[in-house]
């Protein structure tokens, strides 16, 4: 599928089949200030999304004529745009299979459209705010915070949105014990009411099985015992 690639910061993709929540979510979105185009099968969301210039996808899991994680997976390989799933699926399996087809976020039904809201928000304005210009390295890792992208022994790193932030706050606070509540406060800019533990511990893992030798021993981000994480190597800005 060949995807339209020129964004626009404001423009959204909501794939839902259930046609009430559709529109509840449509509305929301409209009233502050998204352009909101809506779906409620995959091969309409395929044609949306080479029509328009999408940033974000909000999507349902189970659709009707397919599943939003395959979709997701497909949109993922040819495009860095917001993934974020809404499902009535909740367990940590579930999550994790939401990541892996490259889910930036997850939010369970039934939700509060103000989370919704939130959560939207809060993606756009990391997505899309100008950031600092330099480098960072820290052993084979080089993180381009500009970019949004990083490198391990000079070669690009297939990250998502929430592992590509955690990899920059750690970079950027290294030597330093990092609780959980730190990181959800910096990464997802809310509360625990929001994202849980859980989440925080699976896009963890998922950043450590790509930047670590051997995941199953992390020699550079790691767990403190009760206290939270540390990234511990030292790391010299450029």
């Amino acid at each position: 599928m060949e995807l339209n690639n020129r964004l626009n910061h404001t423009d959204i993709l909501l794939l839902e089949d259930d046609e009430s929540l559709r529109r509840a979510v449509s509305l929301k979105l409209s009233r502050e200030g998204y352009t909101v185009h809506a779906a409620s099968n995959i091969k309409t969301a395929k044609s949306l999304c080479q029509e328009h210039h999408i940033s974000l996808i909000i999507c349902d899991i189970g659709l009707p004529d397919g599943s939003g994680l395959d979709f997701c997976t497909e949109i993922r390989r040819e495009s860095d745009l917001l993934l974020l799933f809404l499902t009535a699926l909740d367990t940590e399996a579930d999550m994790i299979k939401g990541y892996d087809a490259g889910a930036d976020d997850y939010i369970t039904k039934p939700f509060s459209l103000e989370v919704l809201l939130s959560k939207v928000n809060a993606m756009m304005r990391r997505r899309f705010e100008i950031p600092r210009a330099f480098s960072i390295r820290s052993g084979s890792i080089e993180l381009f915070p500009e970019e949004n992208r990083a490198k391990k022994n000079g070669q690009f790193l297939t990250l998502t949105s929430n592992e590509q932030k955690l990899l920059s706050f750690f970079m950027q606070n290294p030597m330093r014990i990092l609780s959980k509540n730190t990181l959800l406060e910096a990464i997802w800019d809310i509360d625990g009411n929001f994202v849980d533990e859980n989440t925080l511990a699976v896009n963890i893992r998922r950043l450590r099985e790509k930047i670590e030798e051997d995941p199953s021993r992390p020699a550079l981000l790691k767990n403190v015992r009760g206290l939270g994480y540390i990234w511990e190597r030292t790391c010299e800005k450029s």
